[in-house]
């Protein structure tokens, strides 16, 4: 009979034997890796830097805790933290030395300092710029937008570039080179009623070829009228007819520049209020006249306007007897000169001479849109 410790002797066992101890596992260590901030900043060092920036100082694995950007002659460029980044508010001066200072902390709790030392670009020439509208002003639907320039543009693609034109009513329209200093931006289709417009000309910093930079940037707001006024002329069948929002309004018997010299017949085509005077004196070298006339409401830069003349109220829709101009009786000019602002379209048709760049301000509509979109610096 066996018994129990012979039992455990067979089975290879001693009677004080226990389940083996198994090692324990080492406590969990949490490693944590910690970052180190990492600068990003442009410009850190350089000559001849855009004046216009971008001016910016990022960081990864941190974040900032001072950043200063300052001139030599120790003033503090404005600046602002947007989405973890430094960015500098305002322009820069042309030519001037500045200087980062700051720093930013990792995550490791390490400084890192922000540092660096750049110049600005020193321009040969500054161009400036200006516009033919104004702020808050209100402008007819066939107003165009005209820009400036003090010096001839090499560079008109980078200029162009730099100018947009934002609407509040979706508005087709496009930049046109009509002479190296000028570039204007019209739609395709006259403007819509109320259309809100905003024209942004950042050319500052932005090079314009030949050594010459943008010396300031223009911005201007403005409005189109809520009515579509439309003055058409017919210098054949000598009628002068108003519409607004395509109902006629007035049709009056008018006279045109006559067609026995070409110097004086009016130019067919959409011509473009400019301004208005209750009283100016008409005056020529070239045919000897000078004579104060009422209601004068200029139409084109080569001279043409439409005004009273109750001395050719005989002829007022009958023939062409004046030097250009649209004749009206008084009290008809009146009314034009009251219902038109600058902007409004006079659609001259029937004379034998299209008006034309030799007339000045404007003739931008006389151009078809593939003609016009041709003048672009802009492809694509």
């Amino acid at each position: 009979m066996f018994r129990p410790l012979a039992l455990a002797l067979l089975l290879g066992l001693t009677a004080c034997s226990t389940t083996p101890d198994v090692p324990a596992s080492p406590a969990a260590q949490v490693v944590e890796n910690k970052a180190k901030a990492v600068l990003t900043v442009t410009p850190a060092s350089g000559e001849g830097i855009s004046p216009a920036g971008p001016f910016e100082v990022g960081v990864t694995g941190g974040s900032l805790t001072a950043v200063k950007l300052t001139g030599a002659n120790g003033t503090v460029v404005k600046g602002e933290l947007t989405a973890g980044k430094w960015v500098a508010t305002e322009d820069l001066g042309y030519d001037k030395v500045y200087t980062w200072s700051g720093s930013a902390k990792g995550e490791d709790g390490a400084e890192v300092p922000v540092s660096g030392s750049f110049r600005t670009l020193k321009p040969q020439r500054l161009t400036n710029v200006s516009a033919n509208v104004g702020d808050n002003e209100t402008y007819g639907i066939a107003m165009p937008i005209k820009m400036t320039f003090s010096a001839p543009v090499q560079d008109k693609a980078a200029v162009q570039k730099a100018m947009t034109v934002t609407t509040s009513v979706p508005t087709e329209g496009a930049w046109a080179w009509l002479s190296d200093t000028e570039a204007h931006w019209r739609p395709r289709e006259y403007w819509k009623p109320n259309t809100e417009v905003s024209v942004d000309v950042n050319v500052y910093g932005v090079p314009f070829g030949g050594g010459a930079y943008g010396a300031a940037d223009l911005h201007v707001k403005f409005k189109i009228a809520d009515r579509a006024l439309v003055a058409k002329a017919n210098t054949q069948t000598h009628r002068f007819q108003i519409y607004r929002d395509n109902v006629l309004l007035h049709d009056f018997p008018a006279s045109y520049g006559a067609e026995n010299d070409q110097r004086t017949i009016s130019r067919s085509g959409i011509h473009v209020v400019q301004a208005k005077w209750a009283e100016r004196p008409m005056v020529s070298q070239v045919f000897g006249y000078n004579v104060r006339v009422t209601w004068a409401v200029q139409i084109s830069g080569n001279g043409e306007f439409v005004h009273e003349n109750n001395k050719t109220i005989p002829s007022q829709g009958k023939e062409n007897v004046s030097h250009g101009c649209a004749n009206l009786s008084g009290p008809n000019a009146k009314i034009f000169y009251d219902l038109t602002i600058a902007g409004d379209p006079v659609e001259v048709v029937g004379s034998s001479i299209p008006l034309g760049q030799q007339d000045l301000d404007y003739w931008d509509w006389t151009l078809d849109w593939a003609a016009w979109t041709a003048k672009s610096a802009v492809r694509g």
